[in-house]
């Protein structure tokens, strides 16, 4: 299956975009630019597709990421710290992102004549992100099948749908992910924060799979504290 995989550069699409290599055609890698102020993912998402020797296309979706006011990915809102199944990880939503980059993809897997697009959401995205649910994968699935009836038929690949970030550690390293490679944190600093909710999950991810986090985190021990280990 040909298949082209939205990569942000973060450790969950990069651990899905050599998933597909080593198990199916990775035809290339698709990004976005829209204007996130962890902007450096997507340096990791080129490394990534040099290191698999593929294409790497960046779409700039930065007007329509000013349209998308109000998160903290985009304005001058305060990344909170804590865990995501806070609600205060709320403010780190970005309306109709997956479905404005997906429906980019499928159009982009339709004029190449790639069978589908991968993307590397997951269980531990729903509480705060709706369009990282099973419902928002089986509806946009279905409105692709109408929007290119007769034109192409693309599949929505999104294997880790029902897992956990763990489930996604263990299946990189799997799969020979450098995971030192990735990018995570949302607040684009030198070094992963080890603070916002992005970086919590991260590291609890490594600690629950039981595979060693190469990370360099600026406060390496406040995800114990986020999230109750001693």
């Amino acid at each position: 299956m040909k298949t082209i995989v939205i990569c942000s550069g973060g450790l969950d699409s990069v651990s899905l975009a050599h998933k597909v290599a080593a198990e199916q055609d990775l035809a290339g890698l698709l990004s976005f630019d829209y204007g996130q102020r962890h902007a450096k993912e997507l340096d990791f998402a080129r490394l990534c597709a040099e290191r698999l020797g593929v294409m790497h296309r960046v779409v700039d979706l930065r007007g329509v990421g000013a349209a998308l006011s109000g998160s903290a990915l985009t304005d001058d809102v305060d990344v909170p710290d804590g865990h995501y199944a806070e609600e205060t990880m709320k403010v780190t939503v970005v309306p109709n992102r997956n479905a404005i980059m997906l429906a980019v993809g499928f159009g982009m897997a339709a004029a190449e004549g790639a069978d589908a697009v991968a993307v590397a959401v997951h269980g531990g995205d729903h509480f705060i992100y709706p369009d990282c649910r099973p419902g928002f994968i089986d509806a946009f699935q279905a409105m692709e099948a109408r929007a290119l009836e007769g034109v192409a038929d693309v599949t929505l690949y999104a294997p880790f749908v029902n897992g956990s970030k763990a489930d996604i550690v263990t299946e990189g390293a799997r799969h020979g992910t450098p995971f030192a490679q990735t990018w995570s944190c949302y607040k684009g600093g030198e070094v992963h924060c080890g603070r916002c909710g992005t970086c919590v999950e991260r590291r609890e991810a490594f600690h629950l799979a039981g595979v060693a986090d190469p990370t360099e985190y600026g406060d390496p021990d406040f995800w114990r504290e986020t999230v109750g280990v001693a």
